[in-house]
């Protein structure tokens, strides 16, 4: 297997991001630039408060090639930021999993925590490769073994339809990092698709007995936000890095 080492800043994107410019890695043959944003950036030093964040990534071969599918992506998420789902609506899969984008957002709505789009590449015997993208929704989903989940949907017409419903467990852990979310990646086009580009948009704001919640929350305990990633493609190719981001507690 070849490994992969030290990515730095990429996964920034994902979680707690926000660099004045784009996080680019070049290893070997592929070429990933990331960057992300989060609001508000000061934040209290022992109480949660909520968050927005944005974040995008794009991958590409130097040499013009369709990069290697990914199959898996493992991401630790510091213990300064919290994840609320106590009386938020919960959608099921079998919901979503002949919904068009459209149809998903109107069945589970208020379970709705966050939006985006997500582009592949997609290899033809024949001629160049095909352009394949979708809408996508996560939405909170059923607990599995006690710990909370992400549904993400998306739909794809080219070159055929294909409905992605994928359950993302978030396991929380002790140590460093509060949390882990696995996701793993199911064959586009039946292995022919490769992801180039994902961007996201997470946060959500709801009542729950009389309170305000925020599904996504995050304290400034030591003016530092962790995060880990661990990136796995088609054929044992591997990324791994962590990232740590500055933030400003609140006097």
């Amino acid at each position: 297997m070849k490994r992969l080492l030290g990515i730095g800043a990429v996964i920034a994107c994902v979680l707690f991001a926000g660099g004045a410019n784009a996080a680019l890695v070049k290893v070997g043959n592929l070429v990933l630039t990331a960057d992300g944003g989060f609001t508000p950036r000061t934040l209290p030093r022992r109480t949660f408060a909520p968050i927005d964040f944005t974040g995008h990534a794009d991958l590409k071969s130097v040499d013009g090639s369709v990069p290697p599918p990914l199959q898996q992506v493992v991401l630790d998420f510091d213990r300064d930021g919290r994840l609320s789902t106590a009386g938020l609506p919960i959608c099921q899969p079998t919901l979503l999993e002949e919904a068009t984008p459209e149809e998903a957002r109107s069945r589970c709505p208020d379970a709705i925590v966050g939006t985006g789009h997500v582009s592949a590449l997609v290899t033809r015997e024949a001629g160049p490769p095909i352009l394949a993208s979708s809408l996508i929704t996560l939405f909170n989903g059923p607990r599995q073994a006690g710990h909370p989940t992400v549904l993400l949907h998306a739909r794809t017409t080219v070159p055929a339809t294909q409905n992605f419903v994928l359950t993302i467990p978030i396991e929380k852990r002790g140590g460093q990092y509060r949390y882990r979310a696995t996701v793993d990646v199911p064959p586009i086009a039946a292995g022919r698709g490769s992801l180039i580009h994902l961007d996201v948009k997470v946060g959500k704001r709801y009542r729950y007995r009389g309170t305000e919640r925020s599904y996504t929350a995050a304290r400034c305990g030591d003016g530092i936000f962790r995060t880990r990633g661990r990136f796995t493609f088609f054929g044992g190719m591997l990324i791994e890095g962590s990232v740590e981001k500055p933030c400003t507690a609140r006097r």
